[in-house]
């Protein structure tokens, strides 16, 4: 399994906020406890909100905070968009500027973490290829609320889709979707996703389809 979507796996077992031991997650990705420490590292490096320790345990929070502002995670997500696009800029002066209010982020981040990240938003970063997906964000966002079917090709593969939920994990966003050519739900790296387009045809809920029938099946699966 490549290094990426161990870490992926990883962020998949912890997102249900119960605290998880590290040989538990060793068992489940197949690696040795050197390597989930690591891992674990590397998340939190990367943003991803990572509390725990060795020998205890480790869990994702839900919610990250930046006093004095109470941050959703749509606009944390917009902040990370910004500096990332930002950063990888020609301009030097801009590049330079996201680096220092990178900075400046981090020097306000909540002193209980376990482990700040280091260079909010340009850590060194598992998923080298995220900025891929940005373009496809706002039509995934148009399609969610309007509840409207996409065509999209996903690591090759093309699929239609109805498109339930974006998700964030630190420059990561996944897309929760009920894929018609599978006949089932599958959470999608936006940034291999190569090419969308949002269909006419709407859709509604029914059963087993909806995200309210995968939110249950995660937790069967918990």
């Amino acid at each position: 399994m490549r290094r990426a979507d161990r870490l992926m796996q990883l962020v998949q077992i912890l997102r249900d906020g119960a605290l998880h031991r590290a040989g538990d997650l060793a068992t489940a990705t197949g690696v040795s406890l050197r390597t989930i420490y690591r891992d674990m590292e590397t998340l939190a490096a990367s943003g991803v909100p990572i509390e725990g320790e060795r020998g205890i345990g480790y869990r994702v929070t839900a919610a990250i905070t930046l006093p004095p502002l109470n941050l959703t995670m749509t606009e944390v997500e917009a902040l990370h968009l910004g500096l990332s696009a930002v950063g990888q800029s020609d301009d030097p002066e801009l590049s330079a500027a996201a680096q220092a209010l990178s900075a400046k982020l981090d020097a306000v981040m909540p002193e209980d973490r376990s482990r700040a990240p280091s260079g909010y938003g340009f850590a060194i970063y598992p998923f080298a290829d995220a900025a891929r997906g940005f373009q496809h964000l706002p039509s995934l966002r148009q399609a969610i609320r309007t509840r409207q079917k996409m065509e999209l090709t996903h690591q090759g593969e093309e699929r239609t889709v109805r498109p339930l939920q974006l998700d964030y994990w630190g420059r990561l966003w996944t897309c929760v979707v009920w894929c018609e050519k599978h006949k089932g739900f599958d959470e999608l790296r936006v940034d291999q996703i190569s090419a969308l387009r949002v269909l006419p045809s709407l859709f509604v809920d029914e059963p087993g389809k909806a995200l309210r029938d995968f939110n249950a099946q995660k937790q069967q699966r918990n």
